[in-house]
């Protein structure tokens, strides 16, 4: 099995250290960090994203896969940005103010970063001025969860802010969480709305497209 094949696997698996001996084996024999990250890691998060779809992995082999992705992905990134390699987007994601779940949050963080994009985890009870901040540093998608309905507001609050600040037309707004809708989504102005992180992953790379 080669090197690529290896990493691979190791997502697959959630085997972190299988991961990491993988890149270190491929950096050894000469593959660069962008293929590494092209040819590896991302299909690798793509193939787990189908899994998940499929119904045959479920949210915990979906965290624990994110994670062994993570830490291939740590090794490399120094030699990225070395290599200039451009992250597809940049993605600034937070659960809004009055909410403080993350577990969906850090899962989508983690998918995006599979990915390629730049991920700016802003983290929980995040205030609407945070969002306004993070699309003035360059972000061009916005991600907004909530997991209860009596936060859900704020993600209307934020988006307004957005707008108030003149930024609306530069950024992507993209929602989600359990008691998220579509159509709260078409209703308060979002671009998007994604019921998991796979799909949230999808959502982005075609709004950024």
């Amino acid at each position: 099995m080669n090197e690529l094949e290896s990493i691979k696997q190791g997502v697959l698996e959630g085997d972190m250290d299988k991961v990491k001996e993988g890149v270190q084996a491929a950096l050894a024999a000469g593959i660069s960090a962008t293929d590494i990250l092209q040819k590896g890691l991302i299909p690798a998060m793509h193939e787990v994203g189908r899994l998940f779809e499929e119904g045959e992995y479920f949210v915990p082999e979906m965290l624990i896969a994110a994670r062994a992705m993570k830490a291939g992905l740590e090794i490399i990134k120094p030699k990225l940005v070395e290599s200039g390699n451009e992250p597809i987007g940049k993605v600034a994601i937070g659960t809004v103010k009055g909410d403080l779940h993350d577990i969906g949050k850090n899962l989508v963080a983690m998918m995006m970063e599979g990915a390629g994009f730049e991920v700016i985890d802003l983290g929980t009870d995040v205030a609407p001025e945070k969002f306004v901040e993070a699309v003035k540093s360059g972000a061009n998608v916005i991600g907004l969860s909530a997991l209860l309905t009596t936060t859900m507001p704020s993600m209307d609050t934020t988006i307004r802010a957005i707008e108030a600040a003149g930024l609306r037309g530069q950024v992507k707004i993209i929602i989600g969480g359990a008691p998220v809708t579509r159509e709260y989504a078409d209703k308060i102005g979002a671009d998007g709305f994604a019921p998991d992180a796979s799909q949230a992953t999808t959502l982005a790379k075609s709004l950024v497209a």
